[in-house]
Parts: C-alpha cells; structure tokens; sequence
C-alpha cells in the first residue's frame, strides 16, 4: 500500500478552489500525536479545542467543527474511530461524539507502517503541507501542530503532479521593482534584495498559477499575514485589513492597521495587475472577516 499516494488522494469537497482544509489538519495533527505516543488514541473531548483552533488559525473564513474531519477522515483509510460503545463513528454530531466517548487514531496499518519506516512520516507530512497550503505557512504549521521535522523534510513533495515555475521569484520582484507591494520596503545586501518575496495571490495549491497576474511582491512580513487572511486585496486594488486583526502597539498600527484602504504598489506600467478572479479567490477562501474602514491620514 502506498501511503503518501493515499495521503495525496484525501478525498475533500471541493467546488471552483473553494478551501477544505479540515482532513488534512485532523491528520497533521494525528501524525503529531503519533509521533509523542504511537499508540495514544485521540479523545474527541479532549482535542475538540485544539482542532478549532487549528480550523480558526488555518481554515477558510467560514467557521465550521472538528466533528466533520473527525468522523470523514474514516472513509480514507487512514484514520479510525470507537466510542464506548464499539468501533465505528456515531456521525458528526458534536453531542454525540463527546456524549460516546468518540476516539480516533490512525488504523493499524499505517501505525505498523510508519513503525517500519520513521521517514514516512515526513514524506507524508511534505504531502498534506505541500498540496494544501503555502509554504510561507509550512514551519509554524508544524510548530502549531507539534510535529518535530527535520528542515528538509518539509520541502516540496517531489511527486506532485503539477510543478511550480522556479523563474515565478524573479519575474515577480523585476514586476514590482523589488519592493514590497504593501508597504515600499526594498531592502539589499549590496545587490541582493533580502526580505523580499513573491506570493501567490491564489494558492500554488488550489489552482493558482506561476504568472504575474497571479503574484505579488511583499516583505516577509506582509507575505505571512497576506497568507494568513489579515490582508487582503479589494476592488481597485486597495489593501484590505481584517476586522479580526487586534493589534495595540505602535509597530502594530504602523505595519497593519494603516495599511486599510491604500493602494497595492506596482506593478509597473505594462505589466498585467492582480486578476480580478485570483482577488476573488483570495478574499473568499483566506481573507478572514470583514475589512476594516480605510484609515484617515
């Protein structure tokens, strides 16, 4: 049985890039738990908080249970659960699955074989890290997750059938004139820009291509709240701050919260703008929340 091959086949429901992210951060975190007790079962009371928290911080806008994943993640063969009253899962109803004492684990078979061969883990983890979000996000989703991984094991899965454009860096830092798009930082080392990157707009996961009209140039600051769903892009290509975003200090209101309103820098003239359908999908499927009013000088 190939398990990162089944890893890389969750079945999720998906409509036109819409994000559902829910089975694979259930089984992050059950790899997790495996890797601190191989044989540990995962108390659906007991980790119901920690798997919100998960969905809040990593999942679309729109708030949905644990239950969902908890009980799904079963059809893939890779996850199984029993309550006190026997093997199989009640369903997805939160009551139910706290009421029943509902605990899952990975199934026999992948525990056996992750036993066999330690380096499937990692494989596995580059699988769901690699097809389901950013790599800006791939470190500190394994640090929320606890998975301890070596720095190579959180590379590119290797066998993902679609390939990124390693030119997509440079053509979008020369389309922006190497500054950020949301606050003009351009900083160098002599001739070499540091700081500096390129984003997508749509994920390289969800369908977003290696283009220019797909891309922005952000520091590495704004590159991670972009991707986190603080900021975002709205019509006439003005920066979107999230209403979620609480942030007291000085740095905090400079770096963010002023950001509202503004227009993106760049790209220069002649090059395609951000695409209004990867806008789109970026305020649907990752912005969180309502934007907050532009902000007066």
């Amino acid at each position: 049985m190939d398990w990162v091959e089944r890893t890389a086949q969750l079945r999720q429901w998906t409509r036109s890039g819409v994000r559902a992210p829910h089975k694979p951060l259930l089984f992050l975190y059950a790899l997790s738990r495996f890797q601190q007790d191989a044989d540990g079962e995962l108390r659906y009371s007991a980790v119901e908080q920690d798997l919100r928290r998960l969905l809040a911080e990593y999942g679309p806008g729109n708030r949905t249970t644990p239950a969902y994943p908890f009980h799904h993640l079963v059809s893939d063969g890779v996850w199984e659960v029993r309550t006190e009253r026997g093997t199989g899962s009640p369903g997805t109803g939160v009551r139910e699955l706290r009421a029943t004492g509902a605990a899952g684990r990975l199934t026999p078979q992948l525990r056996a074989a992750l036993r066999r061969e330690p380096s499937l883990l990692g494989r596995m983890t580059r699988v769901l890290l690699d097809l389901n979000f950013p790599p800006s996000l791939h470190g500190e989703l394994c640090e929320a997750v606890g998975l301890e991984l070596e720095e190579a094991e959180t590379g590119r899965f290797s066998a993902a059938r679609r390939q990124r454009d390693r030119r997509m860096r440079e053509m979008v830092l020369t389309a922006y004139e190497y500054q950020c798009a949301f606050c003009g930082y351009d900083g160098r080392i002599g001739a070499v820009p540091v700081g500096l990157e390129a984003a997508h707009v749509r994920w390289w996961a969800f369908g977003g291509p290696d283009d220019i009209d797909n891309g922005l140039c952000l520091c590495s600051l704004h590159h991670k709240l972009f991707d986190k769903g603080v900021l975002g892009i709205g019509e006439g290509h003005r920066i979107l701050v999230s209403q979620s975003f609480v942030g007291r200090s000085t740095a905090a209101r400079e770096h963010v919260i002023t950001l509202a309103g503004r227009p993106v820098i760049g790209p220069r003239p002649g090059i395609r703008p951000i695409a209004a359908a990867h806008r789109s999908w970026h305020t649907g499927q990752v912005f969180h929340g309502s934007p907050r009013p532009a902000t007066t000088a």
